[in-house]
């Protein structure tokens, strides 16, 4: 099945249905965060970014799980054939590459989980899984905001973790490598992130 904005669309629609919850706009809102950023950036197609964004979280269809989520997304993608699009399911949530940086809760078969480890280990990451990492913390279900809102909204619901600040940090270099890439502020292509931080 051919990857187009409208399959993106459709897959996010029929999974809210599935499962509703605020995931999903929060997943609208990540993709257009993407293709705001891609927007700026010559080397990257914006619509690619947009897609991406619009599938990172496409695994809670299967219902209300924690880091089960990341597999399934992957395991959907893939069997429509969306190689790159189901490697971002998992590589967004994994900033720091390695495994244990998970805040969530293993709620898979111990294969599953195996699976994952060796899959993060040897993920070659490229701008589109970096972009989708830092769009993930930009966006809350009711729009952007500024990178340290969503951490603290993240840290309320998952409490800290010994790697949060490392998480945050590899997020922050995140932010440097785009506004490297534009030439300024990505919060300039972020319509009401500020105020929807107050």
């Amino acid at each position: 099945m051919e990857l187009t904005r409208t399959a993106a669309e459709q897959a996010l629609q029929e999974a809210e249905r599935l499962n509703p919850g605020p995931w999903a706009d929060h997943s609208r809102c990540v993709a257009l965060a993407c293709w705001n950023i891609a927007s700026c950036c010559p080397d990257l197609d914006a619509e690619l970014a947009y897609i991406y964004g619009m599938l990172h979280d496409i695994g809670r269809y299967a219902g209300k799980t924690s880091e089960r989520h990341l597999i399934d997304g992957y395991r959907y993608c893939m069997e429509r054939g969306w190689t790159k699009a189901a490697q971002i399911c998992i590589s967004h949530a994994f900033m720091v590459k390695d495994i244990s940086s998970s805040i969530g809760v293993f709620d898979m078969p111990p294969e599953d989980k195996e699976f994952m480890v060796e899959f993060v280990k040897n993920a070659v990451y490229d701008d589109y899984d970096y972009l989708v990492q830092l769009c993930d913390a930009l966006a809350l279900p009711t729009g952007f905001c500024l990178l340290e809102k969503r951490f603290v909204d993240v840290t309320i619901r998952y409490g800290v973790h010994p790697a949060t600040v490392d998480r945050w940090k590899a997020v922050l270099r995140i932010k440097d490598r785009f506004e490297e890439k534009i030439g300024g502020s990505i919060y300039d292509w972020l319509p009401g992130a500020v105020e929807n931080s107050l």
